[in-house]
């Protein structure tokens, strides 16, 4: 998600969601970056934050998004000599500015300039001299559910995943996804005779709601888009507490949830988040701290005073008066 899950929020997840026995099927995606930007040098240099990972955040993905197929493979060439593991190309993204190049969702209108953009990608990855899939991320449609017609025209080229938001373009997020359709697009991967791993997407609540949609329309991954937002614990399934609910290296467990999570839990997140931010984001100025501020809602939220200690951080310029006027309510609270 654009200006979510930057450096500073994958780097909290990985923190702690992160373990030996998860990491492998936990699987990093970057914002999505404009190819053509990568292609200029003034702007290339202000997207370079977007493109910065840790090695923490492994295995990790790059999403890409544009609809010139000379522009995608320039900026694939670049990606690729960064060190993913994969690159992931955006076909499903509605935002109309992106549309409006013919890119992220507009490529479904024009499925043949899709397959140049996906053959493209390969051709910059092989001449950096990498050996790295390509995947896409796409919706089932435009105006309407087209899955019929799109989802075998990105199946006829070389795609190592695909992911589907279970929404037509059009639809935005303004109706549940309709997770239905999975069982039509595994039968098209199926028919194509193809090993495309299939990633479900679209009102993911939490990670056994993941676990549970995976097993019935049998696809072979969940992406998390805002189910991840406010809570980096979401891939732990359980977390070591005392009886005050603070965290210690004992045996005893609760699920991990937005509930379960003790308000200083929360506020603590919080602060670090927004010191990391401040120290790979803010310095240089990538990012505007005003960027950091639409996690307030995601991270304070349900708890007495919620409202008005967002007020007051909405306020703030840095992390350290975000820490000021957290401490600051803690010892209230009191």
């Amino acid at each position: 998600m654009s200006d979510v899950t930057d450096i500073a929020f994958r780097s909290m997840l990985a923190k702690y969601g992160k373990n030996r026995e998860n990491r492998d099927r936990i699987v990093f995606w970057t914002e999505f970056v404009a190819a053509d930007g990568l292609c200029n040098k003034l702007a290339k240099k202000k997207l370079a934050h977007i493109l910065k990972f840790s090695e923490r955040e492994r295995p990790i993905v790059a999403q890409v998004f544009g609809a010139n197929p000379e522009n995608m493979k320039k900026a694939c060439q670049y990606i690729a000599s960064l060190g993913f593991e994969g690159i992931d190309i955006n076909m499903g993204c509605p935002d109309k500015s992106v549309v409006s190049q013919g890119a992220g969702a507009g490529l479904i209108k024009t499925p043949q300039l899709a397959r140049k953009i996906i053959e493209a990608a390969h051709a910059g990855i092989e001449s950096a001299g990498q050996h790295i899939p390509v995947s896409v991320k796409t919706r089932v449609g435009f105006n309407k559910e087209e899955i019929d017609t799109w989802i075998p025209e990105l199946l006829k080229e070389n795609i190592s995943a695909l992911t589907i938001h279970l929404r037509t373009a059009k639809e935005l997020s303004l109706v549940p996804a309709n997770w239905e359709h999975m069982k039509k697009i595994k039968e098209l991967i199926k028919k194509s005779g193809k090993e495309v791993l299939l990633i479900g997407n679209g009102d993911v609540k939490d990670l056994e709601d993941a676990e549970n949609k995976a097993l019935k329309y049998g696809c072979d991954g969940v992406m998390i888009g805002r189910g991840v937002f406010g809570n980096p614990w979401f891939f732990s399934k359980n977390l070591p507490i005392n009886s005050d609910n603070e965290l210690i290296n004992t045996d005893k467990h609760i699920r991990v949830d937005q509930k379960t999570i003790s308000v200083n839990q929360r506020l603590a997140a919080l602060v670090e988040h927004t010191q990391i931010f401040d120290k790979e984001l803010s310095k240089p100025k990538h990012k505007s701290f005003a960027v950091m501020k639409k996690h307030f809602k995601a991270y304070v939220n349900d708890f007495p005073g919620a409202k008005e200690l967002r007020v007051k951080l909405i306020e703030t310029e840095n992390a350290k008066q975000v820490e000021e006027i957290i401490n600051d309510f803690l010892k209230k609270m009191r």
